[in-house]
């Protein structure tokens, strides 16, 4: 099973890969301009990887939880995917990541910690 997570943030969503239980790639960011050209991009990515599933993080448990589904739902209607969609905590994961990430200079705009924040994702959903 090809999965693809995300992590869908207004600004940029992380992005990771894997096709094996004991390997996840953080690939690059999508820098969101506006909801459509994201979704094209997504889109891409999600045939360019032979996708079968994708796997979206969401803060569960919280206030916003139901908002946060709703808003990922709808984005996933523009990406048109028909495979499946499965909700994982993303709880603490940006933190987790930037501090993976200590020591790098120039992380915080391009998108390499959203990658890494949907590669912990990733790796919480598939350790299930």
């Amino acid at each position: 099973m090809k999965y693809i997570a995300i992590d869908l943030g207004l600004k940029r969503i992380g992005i990771a890969y894997s096709a094996h239980k004991d390997l996840v790639t953080p690939l690059p960011a999508v820098i969101r301009k506006n909801r459509n050209q994201a979704a094209d991009e997504v889109k891409k990515l999600l045939l360019e990887w032979e996708a079968d599933a994708v796997v979206v993080g969401v803060p569960l448990g919280g206030s916003s939880e139901a908002e946060m589904k709703r808003r990922i739902e709808h984005f996933m209607n523009l990406v048109d995917f028909k495979g499946e969609v499965y909700f994982q905590d993303e709880s603490g994961s940006s933190l987790e990541a930037q501090n993976l990430m200590k020591g790098e200079i120039k992380y915080i705009r391009d998108g390499r910690i959203d990658s890494i924040s949907a590669m912990i994702i990733l790796q919480r959903y598939l350790l299930q």
